[in-house]
């Protein structure tokens, strides 16, 4: 299946999910001639066999292209190395990830965050739950887990957006790669002198063999995981209460037995992932699924359409949380399966957890118009209009969120 460009889908409103779906059916390897943003041939990779062997093949399909585009504005990217590079680094930051340090975070920040903002709407009956809850919760998480105040989320939430869509606007991009690093500079200056218990410590202090990340993967690291772990969780958690809102019988199901909400989780992270996409580089002439791919090729693996394959998942377009468990791509797979899957699980199920808890009755909103899940590369409904029955208004905290120590 050729095209000339990707440009018949919208990025922003785009519905891409019945073309990946005929592709799966009749050539699962679309090829464009060329993109907006790289002239050469792509191949975008719609089955989920083809998906998850081209994620695992990290020689064959090179993860070296991050660095091309989005690594102008990022920096040095663990995305884009490979091999024992790779190891090495990742090596070095999984520590910031593991277990002890989870169970830390539910309790001392991401509890008292969800917490906070419910706070807020449960007294009111109405809210939207994109602009009151899923926007603000995962930006102030990863602040909380970085080690940067909490009140100044919004502007790291305007440094994300801008990092992100650099390719797109690359004055915007680089002002606000420059900002975001000239704001961490004394922060890690700092931690350096003496390591609190947030994630720029680890960061800065951890070894492996001997070696410790140099400022430029530090810093690379950072503008990497902020528009990471902010973008891509509010969008999926949105995706979540979507979901639930608009199949009422399963929202009691679960309101009566939250032993559920892991499997409403799991089932959103495969129907509506918030990225669709994971890019490559054919680093020699190979194939996928007999489509042959030249050295040079970029090579997008649609997770979003892997996700959907119907060998695999029958019904896969619909939402059901009795599906059997397997696993899914929303994460990736391989070397580079994301760090954050932990964090970002943890986030979702406290959350909507507390949403359950706080806001009795939940339904969409009649009068207003009904939200939708919408986008090419990124998903995720930029509205949900809500009601509820209100609660008491809650006592304000004594102490204000600054930083997680």
């Amino acid at each position: 299946m050729a095209y000339d460009t990707p440009g018949e889908v919208d990025f922003v409103t785009g519905q891409p999910y019945q073309m990946w779906e005929r592709a799966r059916n009749e050539c699962p390897v679309i090829h464009y001639e060329r993109s907006g943003l790289d002239p050469r041939p792509s191949y975008h990779v719609t089955r989920f066999a083809d998906a998850e062997h081209t994620l695992r093949d990290w020689e064959t399909f090179s993860s070296s292209i991050n660095a091309e585009v989005i690594g102008e504005y990022m920096g040095e990217l663990i995305l884009a190395m490979n091999g024992k590079e790779h190891r090495q680094y990742r090596n070095l930051v999984a520590k910031a990830f593991r277990a002890s340090v989870l169970e830390r975070w539910d309790t001392e920040l991401v509890s008292p965050v969800v917490a906070r903002l419910l706070d807020r709407i449960a007294p009111l009956g109405r809210a939207d739950l994109v602009r009151d809850l899923t926007s603000k919760y995962p930006v102030q998480v990863i602040c909380g887990v970085v080690g940067v105040p909490l009140e100044d989320h919004e502007q790291f939430h305007r440094w994300a957006e801008q990092i992100n869509t650099g390719p797109l606007h690359p004055k915007e991009g680089h002002a606000a790669s420059q900002a975001m690093r000239a704001y961490l500079e004394p922060i890690v200056a700092e931690r350096r002198k003496n390591p609190t218990g947030d994630l720029i410590s680890e960061l800065v202090t951890a070894e492996v063999d001997g070696e410790r990340l140099t400022d430029e993967k530090i810093y690379g690291f950072l503008r990497l995981l902020l528009p990471a772990g902010a973008e891509t969780t509010f969008r999926v958690l949105g995706n979540c209460l979507y979901a639930l809102l608009t199949h009422v019988d399963e929202m009691r199901r679960v309101v009566a037995d939250r032993e559920l909400v892991a499997r409403v989780i799991e089932e959103t992270l495969r129907w509506e992932t918030s990225v669709t996409m994971v890019s490559r580089v054919a680093a020699v002439d190979t194939e996928v699924a007999g489509c042959p791919i030249a050295a040079g090729s970029p090579v997008n693996v649609v997770t979003g359409s892997a996700n959907h394959d119907e060998q695999r998942w029958p019904d896969a377009s619909e939402w059901r949380i009795d599906r059997p468990p397997q696993p899914h791509l929303a994460f990736g797979t391989g070397p580079h399966q994301c760090l954050g899957m932990h964090l970002a699980r943890l986030e979702l199920r406290v959350a909507l957890n507390a949403v359950l808890d706080r806001l009795p009755n939940l339904r969409l909103d009649p009068d207003a118009p009904a939200p939708v899940i919408q986008g090419y590369a990124f998903r995720g409904p930029d509205a949900l209009p809500v009601c509820f029955d209100p609660a008491p208004a809650a006592r304000e905290p004594q102490t204000s969120g600054s930083s997680f120590a």
